[in-house]
């Protein structure tokens, strides 16, 4: 375990990294589903000599790179490696594409890019759009030669570069830049200190109690806080062992978490429905998963984990990339639905008024609000985007957008999105509660709830679904909507629906809504016009 956990001045991953290294030089840390191991003593050689190519490239501290790659152990040398340097990794989504990766870019101001072979058709075709981007470094292949566009060299290189023995950074220095979900309006890039990016993993290492023995199995991917810092963040904080896949599959979830001896590993949004989707089989208990954390965490997911996979702990957790993880669960206690108890050592949170920022009665529902408790714990601000940034803070609160309840003894639920929340003939309603019964409907794979403008004069929203049928069956939406009839208060009752071959999302399986939202009520179903 790193000696500086309660020491704020040491929150630095690079210099844990270091230390780790020191005490457990032939331990293995990272295993990849494929079969590349790395351990810790050989990861802090590599990662020096990565500083050093970068370094030999022109490439300065606080220096910003973009980094374009999946799941892997050259992913992590890219980022510790920048790191150490004390550069700053922009750290892009693998499925950005055409003006959404010509956002990032160009926001990011980068003039060099990390980027693997397979991803290098998406930059070279944005390419001409990129003013700042002068060269790319190809992760598996393209071999050192030059473009019109931009000099193509090979990350190969790095094995003989000399090891960088430069100035260590500091908590307040920027490690990395992540892009939030931009489900609505431009992405906005985080810039995260390496205080901030430490105390994902402290969070992980309390919550879930790591120990010795665990080994975490990371299927999310590494360009997002989850897979990077909350699970990889905290083996390397807990010098414990990570097991690698370089993208989620729910076929191989079980079967890898026995391969490997996994104890403890994070789902989020709809990798934990594709998880207990899975055909039942006798032994789906027979693994050593002592604890997952699940966000959100639905009751009727919860209750399949413990009973029919045998998990003994199911927690969740609530943040965001902007706001660390300042609310997780505990062990030995469930807690269905929430999120969980603030994480009051380093955080504070509050449930207010949307519009008045004022504290709401206990159980009432609010804003998630948070605040840091100590210095550079927190995002920095959104790079290139001030106002943006002062857009998000008032009255000494960040203000989340999300919506939550706490109860008298501080137990914390996420509720929905605050843009997300229904309004109906007076009454708000939660997006993902009426989600949450349809998609228990016969003939429903998945659905999402949403609101689109009504025609009544003052009727403020009408509900909307958009529902994915399973697989060679026939669904009726009459019949969808009769059955919903049956289960949803009036208020919530959907009157337009439609079927969709598959929802819009993010890389981390968060449905966008707001693109939903724009497609309005083409090729629906409207039950009012039918009556």
């Amino acid at each position: 375990m790193f000696s500086g956990l309660n020491d704020p001045a040491q929150w630095v991953l690079p210099q844990v990294l270091q230390e780790i290294a020191q005490k457990k030089p032939t331990q293995t840390w990272i295993t990849t589903t494929e079969g590349e191991s790395i351990a810790f003593g050989e990861a802090l050689d590599d990662v020096l000599r990565v500083a050093g190519y970068f370094s030999s490239l022109g490439v300065k501290p606080g220096d910003r790179v973009a980094v374009f790659m999946p799941n892997s152990c050259d992913f992590v040398r890219v980022w510790l490696g920048l790191g150490r340097l004390g550069a700053v990794a922009v750290l892009l989504n693998t499925e950005l594409r055409s003006a959404f990766l010509t956002h990032q870019l160009s926001n990011s101001g980068v003039s060099l890019a990390v980027v693997d072979a397979g991803l290098l058709p998406a930059v070279d075709a944005v390419a001409p759009e990129l003013a700042c981007l002068r060269t790319v470094v190809a992760v598996g292949g393209a071999a050192g030669v030059s473009t019109d566009k931009f000099q193509l060299l090979s990350f190969a290189a790095w094995r003989t570069a000399r090891p960088w023995g430069g100035p260590m950074p500091v908590p307040r220095d920027m490690a990395c830049i992540m892009y939030t979900s931009g489900t609505s309006g431009p992405a906005k890039g985080v810039l995260m200190p390496h205080a901030h990016c430490t105390l994902y993993g402290i969070g992980t290492i309390e919550a879930l109690q790591l120990r010795p023995q665990d080994r975490y199995y990371i299927t999310l991917p590494l360009f997002h806080a989850n897979g990077l810092l909350m699970q990889l963040g905290a083996t390397l904080l807990a010098g414990i062992p990570a097991v690698l896949r370089a993208r989620f599959s729910a076929t191989a979830w079980l079967a890898d978490v026995r391969r490997h001896g996994a104890t403890v590993t994070n789902l989020l949004g709809a990798t934990a429905a594709f998880v207990v989707a899975q055909p039942p089989s006798p032994d789906d208990a027979d693994h050593t998963l002592r604890a997952l954390l699940s966000a959100p965490n639905l009751p009727a997911h919860e209750a399949l984990f413990r009973e029919r996979f045998g998990v003994r702990d199911v927690l969740s957790g609530f943040g965001m990339t902007e706001v660390n993880i300042p609310i997780w669960g505990r062990l030995g206690v469930s807690a269905p639905g929430a999120a969980g108890w603030v994480h009051e050592r380093h955080f504070e949170v509050c449930i207010a008024d949307p519009e008045t920022d004022v504290p709401v009665a206990p159980g009432k529902q609010g804003e998630i609000l948070v605040r840091p408790k100590l210095p550079f714990g927190f995002m920095a601000g959104y790079f290139n985007m001030p106002e943006k940034t002062v857009e998000s803070w008032r009255n000494l609160w960040f203000h989340t957008g999300d919506a939550g309840t706490m109860t008298a003894d501080g137990l914390v639920t996420f509720v929905d999105r605050i843009k997300d929340c229904i309004r109906r003939r007076g009454e708000n309603i939660s997006a993902t509660e009426i989600e949450a019964v349809v998609e228990r409907l016969p003939g429903v794979a998945e659905v999402a709830a949403y609101a689109v403008p009504s025609d009544i004069a003052g009727g403020e929203d009408e509900v909307m679904l958009a529902v994915v049928a399973d697989p060679g069956c026939a669904v009726s939406l009459a019949d969808i909507a009769r059955q919903a009839d049956e289960l949803l208060p009036r208020f919530a009752k959907p009157r337009y629906l439609r079927l969709i071959d598959s929802l819009p999302k993010t890389a981390t399986g968060k449905v966008q809504r707001a693109v939903l939202r724009k497609q309005g009520t083409q090729n629906a179903v409207d039950r009012e016009a039918a009556r």
